[in-house]
Order: structure tokens, then C-alpha cells, then sequence
């Protein structure tokens, strides 16, 4: 005599038992234009300059890095975000190669849109830290202290430049309180309300920047805890939030993102701008750390790592796989 209504009669493993099954019912899809490259370019350099600390990354010569920009078109991202190494002789306690018209970065924004035009959204970094002598992200008082309205200063004029120079978005990331008020301002005075803010809304004073720093060649001793925001903290990001989005962003982003996925999925339950999240070098680094012991499987680390960001409410992701993942999932 048959049985019927052995049990379980719901099996959620039926959903789970090919692959063609398994792609059909994902929740959370990875797309190339979700993605945006960070890039680093370097003064005075005429091969790429291996970073020690996250291994296939590099400081960009200017021609090194147009050919990073045509490969990131082709592969159909979205945007490249452009950070300047100027010459260490350079530096000052002003910061002054980022409000120069030929300051590198300002050279490098005029390059890839050159090279690449509306294919792709240039987008510049706007903090001093790459180009002041002591390595915080703004100016300091006589008392060594970053002077936050001093710096907003300086940031407006940073903002100006990097207009000039051709950047379609800029990226206010120094922690300053009011910055995109400020940048909103001085972008507008030039007439140029066509650029786009993307705010580093909640960055946090992360110890998982440590291979950004030899990309940038910074000079920081100490932290950046009295600007940048607290681990333990989770409701002063929704208030820089809302100053962020009453100041005029029209983008905000969670940096970084895999330790804070919650911060993350909070901010993009909250708004109805676009959400970024920034894998940082610590991140990149420690995936690429542990496949080269052959602990983890690269691949697919990275691509679960990039698709718990996505899950968790990003409409884009700075990664420094944007370029490779982005071919790897047109091939699919």
C-alpha cells in the first residue's frame, strides 16, 4: 500500500537544486553598472607602481591609468573614482596640489574624460589627505587640531577645481561637519549645479584602512577619531544622514561596508537617493591575503563579499574589483 504526505511535504530545497533554478529565483543580482572603480594616479611615475599592501592594485602613470578607464568602459561600469598621488616635495600644511589646476588629480580628471567622455562617470575624491604634509584630511589649528571651517575652505575651492577640471561627481569624504553644504555652494557659484555630490555620509574610523594609506602615500600619524565616526555607533549615522541629505547630496555612501553592513541597510531603508558602499583596501586585501595561502576560494569570495553589499541595500559598489568582476559577469 502507497504512503502519501511523507514529511516534509515543504522542501525549500527544491528552489536550491540546479543551477538554472538557482539563478532563477536569486533575490540579489550583481550587474556591472552597479559597479565603480577607485583608481590611484601618481605624479612623476612613468611605469604603474605596484601597492605592496594590496596586491594587482597600482598607482597609476596618466597613461596607465586612461587604459584603466577604456577597460572599465568596455566592461561596463559605471564610474571611476580618482584619488592623486602628488610628489612628496609637493605636499604643504595646505594642501596645496589639490587646489592646483595642474595638481595631479585635477590633470587625471582632465585625462580620462578626455579619453572617455559621458562613456563613464569621473568622479574625484575631495579631501586633503593625499596632499597635506601631516596626512589628516584637513587643515590644523594652532593647537594641531584639523580646523573644521578652515578646511571647508579649502574643500570649497577643491570643488571649484575639480569642476574645472571635469569631474561629472565629487566626493566630499573628509568628515567635516557641513561639507556638502559648502561643496553644494561653491559648486553652484561656478554655475556648475550639474555636478553631482556623492557624500561619504557615514565613514567610519576604521582600522581597515591600512593598505590605503601606502596607496596614497600618506603622511598621518595618529588617527582621524575626533572627525571620523565611531564603530560603536549607529544612530550618529543616521543623524549625519539627515544633515547630509538637508545639505544637498544627491548620493550618500557607507564606508566601509562589509564591517557595516547594518549601518548600510538602515541608511537604504531610510532614503530615496541612491546608496554607495566603499570595499576598502582592508577588505580587498585580506580576500586576496587568504586565496594566496589557498585558505579561501578567491573567486567566489569576492563575489559573495561584493553580493552581501548588494543585498544589504547598495545601488553601487566602489570596489577594486569593479573591473574584473564586471567582465567575469558579461562572460556569464
Amino acid at each position: 500500500m502507497t504512503t502519501y504526505g511523507s514529511f516534509p511535504g515543504t522542501r525549500p530545497r527544491r528552489l536550491r537544486s540546479n543551477p538554472v533554478m538557482r539563478r532563477m529565483v536569486a533575490e540579489t543580482r550583481l550587474h556591472p553598472a552597479d559597479l565603480i572603480l577607485p583608481a590611484f594616479v601618481r605624479e612623476g611615475v612613468s611605469e604603474p607602481v605596484p601597492i605592496g599592501a594590496m596586491p594587482g592594485v597600482v598607482q597609476h602613470t596618466r597613461d596607465s591609468l586612461k587604459k584603466a578607464a577604456a577597460e572599465a568602459v568596455a566592461a561596463g561600469i559605471s564610474g571611476i573614482m580618482l584619488f592623486g598621488v602628488p610628489e612628496e616635495s609637493k605636499k604643504d600644511a595646505l594642501g596645496t596640489p589639490g587646489t592646483d589646476p595642474d595638481g595631479i588629480l585635477q590633470v587625471a580628471l582632465r585625462d580620462v574624460r578626455s579619453e572617455v567622455g559621458d562613456d563613464l562617470l569621473v568622479m574625484s575624491d575631495l579631501c586633503l589627505d593625499e596632499t597635506i604634509d601631516h596626512g589628516h584630511c584637513g587643515v590644523l589649528d594652532d593647537q594641531g587640531r584639523v580646523d573644521n571651517d578652515a578646511t571647508l575652505e579649502r574643500y570649497a575651492e577643491m570643488a571649484q577645481v575639480q569642476a574645472d577640471a571635469g569631474a561629472h561627481v565629487v566626493g566630499p569624504s573628509g568628515m567635516m561637519d557641513g561639507q556638502i553644504g559648502v561643496v553644494r555652494d561653491a559648486l553652484d557659484q561656478i554655475g556648475r549645479e550639474d555636478v553631482a555630490i556623492l557624500a561619504y555620509t557615514a565613514k567610519y574610523a576604521s582600522a581597515f584602512y591600512g593598505p590605503f594609506r601606502e596607496a596614497v602615500g600618506s603622511s598621518l600619524k595618529g588617527d582621524r577619531k575626533t572627525y571620523q565616526q565611531d564603530p560603536a555607533n549607529v544612530r550618529e549615522s543616521m543623524r549625519e544622514l539627515a544633515l547630509d541629505l538637508e545639505e544637498g547630496a544627491d548620493m550618500v555612501m557607507v564606508k566601509p561596508a562589509g564591517p557595516y553592513l547594518d549601518i548600510l541597510a538602515r541608511v537604504a531603508d531610510a532614503v530615496d537617493v541612491p546608496v554607495a558602499a566603499y570595499q576598502i583596501s582592508g577588505e580587498y586585501s585580506m580576500i586576496e591575503a587568504a586565496a594566496e595561502k589557498g585558505w579561501i576560494d578567491r573567486d567566489r569570495a569576492i563575489m559573495e563579499s561584493l553580493t552581501g553589499i548588494r543585498r544589504a541595500g547598495a545601488r553601487s559598489i566602489l570596489t577594486y574589483w569593479a573591473t574584473e568582476v564586471a567582465q567575469q559577469l558579461r562572460d556569464q
